[in-house]
């Protein structure tokens, strides 16, 4: 929301509003169903385990129906991880997995400018080994700095109770990244996701972990204005696809019901022009709402 000068009688009021739909962004192996395993192992394709196999603190197991079933699994295999201290398994464009000595750079996101991000995933506690009440969890998202240094940007801890979890259903957690501004060092980074057990002492119990989700959306907003040819004017920027009606009013105060629509208009590419269809220079406020 911004008061721009409307340089002749008055002030113009451009805001936008409307709902933040979030766009996916695709995590390889984001439902751990490689390597496929006929019961549990030790390694997890595309993501670098902390300590890398053949240690068996972390990996893939199925999820077989029967006694250890959990209803909500995405697919049918997930994560286990140890409750120790610095046990954890991240990706970014340079992490590796244990059959790639080098990076293959298969996710290969960057943090955009205006852009808010959220990472979540799907958490409860191994039945053969359940967590101890208290154990932790960070799950982050990070960038690398001109050191390689992994620094996080945004995270949160869980820390588990059993009167909250169920060892048989995945309950989602989610760590909210803001709206990334041009002066951000992480604007134009790549993303970077962790999951870390940041518990002090070994033999918490086992994480089970499934279904890592990752979204970005962009708040709509005006920018740009001025007048071409008499005709006052503006850019919205938002995400590509949404629709928005344009309305304008000489009275801010009254509700959305009683402006004028000056037409609906569909945002292919995620910045769009728009020009008043008005030559009279009076006060005038415009809204741009994003239609469902």
């Amino acid at each position: 929301m911004k008061i721009i000068p409307k340089t002749f009688l008055a002030l113009s009021f451009l805001c936008a509003s409307g709902f933040l739909q979030a766009a996916t962004i695709s995590v390889p192996n984001y439902s751990f169903e490689s390597p496929v395993t006929q019961f549990a192992g030790p390694q997890i394709d595309s993501w670098q385990q902390i300590p890398e196999p053949p240690d068996t603190t972390s990996g893939v197991f199925t999820n077989a129906p029967g006694v250890a079933f959990i209803d909500n699994c995405d697919g049918g295999q997930a994560v286990f991880l140890f409750a120790n201290p610095q046990i954890g398994l991240f990706q970014d464009h340079d992490s590796i997995d244990y059959t790639n000595a080098s990076p293959t750079h298969a996710f290969s996101a960057k943090f955009e400018i205006g852009k808010s991000y959220d990472l979540t995933v799907g958490l409860t506690t191994s039945q053969s080994f359940p967590l101890n009440n208290g154990a932790t969890l960070q799950l982050a998202l990070y960038y690398r700095d001109g050191a390689s240094n992994m620094v996080v940007v945004a995270a949160t801890n869980v820390a588990y109770n059993s009167s909250t979890f169920s060892s048989t259903h995945f309950l989602d957690f989610q760590a909210h990244l803001p709206a990334v501004n041009a002066a951000d060092p992480w604007a134009g980074q790549h993303i970077g996701i962790s999951i870390l057990s940041t518990v002090s002492a070994l033999g918490q119990g086992i994480w089970d972990i499934d279904n890592v989700r990752l979204s970005s959306s962009m708040a709509p907003v005006l920018l740009s204005p001025g007048f071409t040819n008499g005709h006052f004017g503006f850019t919205l920027q938002s995400d590509p696809g949404q629709t928005f009606e344009i309305l304008a009013n000489s009275d801010a105060s009254l509700p959305r019901s009683a402006w004028s629509n000056l037409g609906n208009v569909t945002n292919v590419t995620g910045t769009i022009s728009f020009s008043d269809p008005s030559s009279i220079l009076e006060q005038r406020f415009y809204q741009a709402h994003q239609l469902p």
